[in-house]
């Protein structure tokens, strides 16, 4: 396994470059800014990115993700339900991609928005269990992202609690990498260490402990973070539009 964190400051947020470096297989998630330091990793490391994978459409910063994938010769990965105007190797709840001895399971986790994913990740010379997941903007060390473009505040909220519920199953000792941290608007109390553990998360995470999905939704709607100036137009962008 190995596994290459790149920390974003303009805007803040998180990617990732992980895969098999025996197989030479790698993946990047939700990569933000110029290509190419993800190609120079890559190259580094020995992996061929054979996904470059966002979570979900972004609102927040222009991604490079198709940009990416065509000049690693990759595929670029969304959900199925992403609404864009463009081609793209869809994927869906339970789907697997095979990064040689490490595997990405797809969770459908909408919330944020939609078609939101985060990934299930095995590396399975060393378990056949899951090792962490990449949650994108849904659950962040701290908080849950701030629900984004639904049919209401509270149907956003309704179907973050499931989501938080579903990630809530996961054992304790499976780690946390999000999408973003301290600093970012899409969530409220962001921390500024960019990891955590589901375990941690479900006992120190105020938002994340909530069981209730009535009183989930009351504290989701009553502080939305303000989105980024100009998402709209952002995330028009990146659905192929602009």
């Amino acid at each position: 396994m190995i596994v290459r964190q790149f920390l974003h400051t303009d805007p803040v947020g998180a990617s990732y470059l992980l895969g098999c470096g025996g197989k030479a297989s790698g993946a990047v998630v939700d990569p933000i800014g110029p290509i190419e330091p993800y190609l120079k990793a890559a190259e580094h490391t020995g992996m061929k990115v054979l996904y470059v994978i966002d979570t979900h459409v972004h609102a927040d910063h222009i991604s490079p993700g198709r940009q990416l994938a065509e000049a690693s010769g990759g595929k670029y990965v969304l959900h199925e339900r992403a609404d864009v105007a463009f081609d793209f190797h869809k994927v869906a709840e339970g789907d697997v991609l095979e990064l040689g001895n490490v595997t990405l399971q797809v969770m459908h986790t909408p919330g944020h928005t939609p078609e939101h994913i985060s990934l299930l990740v095995t590396d399975r010379t060393r378990a056949s269990e899951p090792w962490f997941v990449v949650t994108g903007h849904t659950l962040m060390v701290g908080d849950l992202g701030r629900t984004e473009l639904a049919s209401s505040a509270e149907d956003g909220a309704r179907s973050l609690f499931a989501s938080a519920q579903r990630l809530k199953t996961l054992p304790d000792h499976i780690e946390v990498l999000p999408g973003a941290f301290s600093g970012s608007v899409c969530g409220r109390k962001l921390s500024g260490k960019p990891t955590s553990t589901i375990g941690f998360e479900r006992r120190f995470n105020t938002a994340f402990a909530i069981e209730g999905e009535s009183d989930f939704i009351a504290a989701m709607v009553a502080d939305i973070p303000s989105p980024p100036p100009g998402a709209a137009h952002t995330r028009a962008l990146n659905a192929g539009r602009g």
